[in-house]
C-alpha cells in the first residue's frame, strides 16, 4: 500500500492511498487497534485525535462484524488507510526525527476526518439510536 517513493502527504497522496486499500488492509488496521491507540496517545500532536480515533475503530469494527453496513467504502478504506499509515514508522516524515515526525500522521488522519465527517455523524446517530 504504502510505495518506497517520497512523496508529498497531501489530498491527492491520501486519496491514491485510500483507492489502494484491500479488504487484508482493513483487517490489519483492526487488528493494530491498540498499537494505533498507543500512538495517539503517546504523540502530543495527535493527542487531540483520540476520542474521534475511538469512534472510527468502532465504526470499521462493526462494519467487519456485519453490524453498521450504512457507510461507503471509501470511508472504511479512508479509516484504515489512515491507522495504518500512523501505525508506519518510515512513512514520508519518519516518525523518530523530533518535533517533525508525526507532521504527516496528523495530516492523513486530518484529511480523513475531513473526508468522512458526514459519514462519522450518521454512524454516531446510529449508535445514539442503537442504545435509546
Amino acid at each position: 500500500m504504502f510505495s518506497k517513493k517520497k512523496k508529498e502527504v497531501n489530498e491527492e497522496y491520501f486519496k491514491e492511498g485510500v483507492v489502494s486499500v484491500s479488504e487484508g488492509d482493513v483487517e490489519l488496521a483492526a487488528e493494530s487497534q491498540e498499537e494505533v491507540a498507543d500512538k495517539i496517545i503517546n504523540s502530543g500532536m495527535l493527542k487531540k485525535y483520540t476520542e474521534i480515533g475511538k469512534l472510527m475503530y468502532a465504526m470499521l469494527n462493526d462494519y467487519r462484524k456485519g453490524i453498521y453496513k450504512d457507510v461507503p467504502w471509501f470511508t472504511i478504506a479512508a479509516i484504515a488507510f489512515s491507522f495504518l499509515y500512523i501505525l508506519n514508522p518510515l512513512d514520508v516524515v519518519p516518525d523518530f526525527i523530533p518535533g517533525l515526525g508525526y507532521i504527516d500522521d496528523f495530516a492523513i488522519i486530518t484529511f480523513a476526518i475531513r473526508f468522512i465527517e458526514s459519514d462519522i455523524h450518521k454512524y454516531l446517530d446510529f449508535k445514539l439510536d442503537e442504545t435509546a
